[in-house]
């Protein structure tokens, strides 16, 4: 009887799912599934991953993030091999906020890859885990979806649509046997936000926030502020007046 835990991590490329991916594997045998949209990348991921935990097994799988249809049959191409005890929900990417002004096209696409995508996926992998009666979804939100700013809002509202998906998914799942974490990083040392960090912002390690998430979702919190901190910072920015608000170049 196979008792690995089996964790599928949709995004798997980018570097705080790559992170977590390491902490899973860190010391124990488990069955992991990458799923990303570069297959050369996912498979170098695979690659560290095996040299790590040669003892886990790992299936690579190049996936269509955009079309519906697409995301169904990669679901249920994952859950033919069976039950999913985890599945890490990852992928994103971080628009420039006035290209995303100028360029409908560039708006849409924000929303798309960064809200449409990753609830759908969600979705998706929800019927089979209510089916089962265990498991649990762990999107990845952000802060910026805590409250629209002009600096990030197109960001921003695809991630509030995440946070309130993630919500309405705890509700419906409430009482059952399968849970959804919502994660929200704040700025975060990675490859998607290279620009800022060039221009002095302070950012947290990948490692340290991949930790946060890790064990927020073995503890089974509702929401995952990482690092901790951006929790009171956000209540405050969430309930600042607005006259107050419309005063700060944030």
């Amino acid at each position: 009887m196979n008792n690995k835990k089996r964790i599928v991590i949709i995004g798997a490329t980018s570097a705080m799912a790559e992170h977590c991916a390491r902490i899973w594997v860190k010391g124990t045998s488990t069955d992991i599934t990458l799923v990303g949209r570069d297959a050369a990348r996912i498979e170098r991921v695979a690659a560290d991953l095996k040299v790590r935990s040669p003892e886990s097994s790992f299936q690579v799988l190049e996936a269509e993030f955009l079309d519906p249809a697409a995301i169904q049959a990669t679901v249920d191409n994952i859950i033919s091999a069976g039950a999913v005890d985890i599945v890490l929900i990852a992928h994103g990417s971080l628009p420039e906020q006035a290209d995303c002004q100028d360029n409908l096209l560039a708006a849409k696409n924000a929303l798309d890859i960064n809200g449409i995508s990753p609830v759908l996926y969600a979705e998706a992998f929800a019927k089979f885990m209510l089916h089962a009666g265990r498991g649990t979804i762990a999107l990845i939100g952000s802060v910026a979806g805590d409250r629209g700013r002009k600096s990030n809002y197109v960001y921003g509202a695809a991630k509030g649509m995440v946070t309130r998906y993630a919500q309405g998914m705890q509700h419906r799942f409430a009482g059952t046997g399968v849970k959804v974490v919502l994660i929200k990083p704040g700025p975060t040392d990675t490859p998607m936000t290279a620009h800022l960090k060039s221009q002095g912002a302070k950012m947290a390690s990948v490692e340290d926030v991949a930790r946060q998430i890790v064990n927020g979702i073995e503890s089974g919190k509702t929401v995952v502020y990482a690092p901790g901190k951006w929790m009171i910072i956000m209540m405050i920015i969430r309930h600042l007046p607005t006259f107050i608000f419309n005063k700060m170049d944030i």
